[in-house]
């Protein structure tokens, strides 16, 4: 997704050109061989997201880690408007493989690459449609479908809920599959669970207009908690964080469902979360700077679109919940990947990548 998954940068010094470097204990010194760049702009929030700048920036890592001689460094965005100079600059410095994270970047990106045909670039959460830009998709309403579900067999109160950033695909797509999993819970099990926060068909929910503010995530979630729901999966990046601690401080009044990275990796409310639509972005990402830097070409059609059978999206495990998500549900959540993945329950959103 990006969105532009936010958290205030912590435990990051960037520089004041915001530039983040490779990491000094690089083992390649010695090695004779031209050094492969790869180079990654952020999308706003930061390296540290604890969600998708940082999957993103693994990814390269991982990369690194495959082939020590490929070199990798970022820059991070402070603004949209940060976003074309920040491109322009990689190609400036020649770099072999310039990485645009997140949706937004779509514009910015196509411009950039239309101007410079011969450089090779790679962008998550979407198509701009350009030879020279691969781009790595995600078909997270195949697994949101699974948490929605999940999330129905798993409330007491008969209600559950959703939010987002901003109605944007890369949002939108986790609550399409989200609601239409809660659906298939109340067909198959003849139940009226109801999902707050988003209307499929009017496309119309719950948003922060924010990606970074934890406040504004914890006053949207709050209004849901008051009409009853207490499994709640925000999509907004560091504002959901102020869903997910408040979920840990309630005392088991509420649980979360987070998104993008497992969060009980990347943030301290495991015990409020009970699992997460995982986007394998560093998967995609490793894989795509390694075949790079082999000299493979990388393919802008059709480009990568994770799902449920390529494990290019998951849920993840339930970690402190393991034991109170019954035996029969847990099954029943297996079955559904299977089915999504063999074609047999079918799901669809508006923001579906085009595969």
């Amino acid at each position: 997704m990006r969105i532009a998954s936010i958290v205030a940068v912590s435990g990051l010094a960037l520089t004041a050109a915001a530039c983040g470097e490779a990491p000094k204990d690089d083992n390649n010194a010695g090695s004779g061989a031209k050094k492969f760049s790869a180079c990654m702009v952020t999308d706003v929030g930061g390296i540290d997201d604890k969600s998708f700048n940082a999957s993103a920036w693994q990814g390269l890592k991982d990369a690194k880690a495959a082939n020590d001689n490929i070199d990798i460094k970022f820059v991070a965005s402070k603004a949209e408007a940060d976003y074309e100079p920040n491109l322009t600059q990689y190609v400036n410095q020649k770099c072999d493989f310039i990485l645009a994270v997140g949706g937004l970047m779509a514009n910015a990106t196509k411009k950039i690459a239309a101007a410079n045909p011969k450089q090779e670039f790679g962008i998550v959460d979407a198509n701009p449609g350009l030879d020279n830009i691969y781009p790595m998709q995600f078909d997270t309403a195949q697994a949101a479908f699974q948490a929605g579900y999940l999330a129905a067999g798993m409330t007491k109160t008969g209600k559950v809920a959703t939010y987002g950033a901003l109605p944007i695909p890369p949002v939108t797509i986790f609550m399409d599959g989200f609601v239409d999993g809660v659906a298939y819970f109340n067909t198959t099990k003849k139940k009226n669970v109801q999902a707050l926060g988003w209307n499929k068909e009017t496309q119309k929910g719950s948003f922060t207009n924010d990606f970074a503010k934890q406040d504004e995530g914890k006053k949207v979630s709050d209004a849901l908690v008051a009409q009853g729901a207490d499994i709640i999966m925000p999509v907004a990046g560091g504002s959901g964080l102020g869903t997910t601690a408040a979920a840990k401080a309630s005392g088991g009044k509420y649980s979360t469902i987070w998104v993008d990275v497992d969060g009980c990796q990347s943030t301290p409310d495991c015990a409020a979360i009970i699992t997460t639509v995982v986007k394998n972005i560093p998967g995609a990402v490793k894989e795509a700077v390694v075949k790079a830097a082999a000299g493979d070409k990388l393919p802008a059609k059709p480009g990568f679109v994770g799902t449920l059978a390529n494990n290019g999206v998951s849920l993840a495990p339930y970690h402190d919940f393991d034991s109170k998500v019954p035996a029969e549900l847990k099954a029943e959540i297996d079955k559904i990947k299977a089915d999504i993945a063999a074609g047999t329950i079918t799901v669809t959103s508006k923001a579906q990548p085009t595969k």
